[in-house]
């Protein structure tokens, strides 16, 4: 099957992914800003980052692939890929944004990635420091994954890419 992994990547750690796992599969990554004609491909490994609710990229990406057979989407962000309620939510999310034909569930993976607060541009820095602020006043029952992780890494350097969790993406691949 002819397979390009595209991703998109605000601070690295997608882009990381990316780069790895076109190292296992032996396919070509690019950047979303790059990807061009994606007409001749059967199938797209979509990585993006998660941010503010959306998955950096994709929309763009789908624009340019009409006719695609499958798509592989993977997000990459900070809170715990196994808060099965939070991914629930990102999943229905994906599910209104990725047209009918495409959307496979077995085909949606979560990756953690990293954080460092001294990388961030002035208007990230002040996104989160509003979102921290909103998930500290938040009593601990009605914290979502994406809460808790805010939480536990806020104005940290964090690095939780782990490069053994694509090996279900690498095999799914196959």
């Amino acid at each position: 099957m002819n397979t390009l992994i595209i991703y998109g990547s605000q601070y690295g750690s997608t882009k990381r992914y990316a780069e790895r796992l076109a190292e296992l599969t032996g396919t070509e990554a690019v950047d979303y800003k790059e990807a061009k004609n994606l007409g001749g491909y059967d199938r797209i490994v979509y990585l993006g980052a998660l941010c503010a609710g959306g998955v950096m990229g994709l929309k763009k990406t789908l624009g340019k692939m009409a006719s695609c057979k499958e798509l592989f989407v993977v997000t990459v962000g900070l809170a715990d890929p196994n808060d099965t309620e939070y991914f629930s939510e990102i999943k229905k999310s994906l599910k209104a944004q990725i047209p009918v034909d495409l959307y496979n569930e077995e085909k949606i993976f979560h990756l953690r990635g990293a954080i460092d607060y001294t990388q961030l541009n002035m208007k990230h820095r002040l996104m989160l420091s509003m979102f921290h602020s909103m998930a500290s006043k938040m009593p601990e029952s009605e914290r979502k994954a994406d809460a808790k992780a805010m939480l536990e890494t806020y104005n940290r350097q964090v690095d939780f890419v782990d490069f053994n969790s694509l090996e279900p993406i690498v095999n799914t691949l196959r």
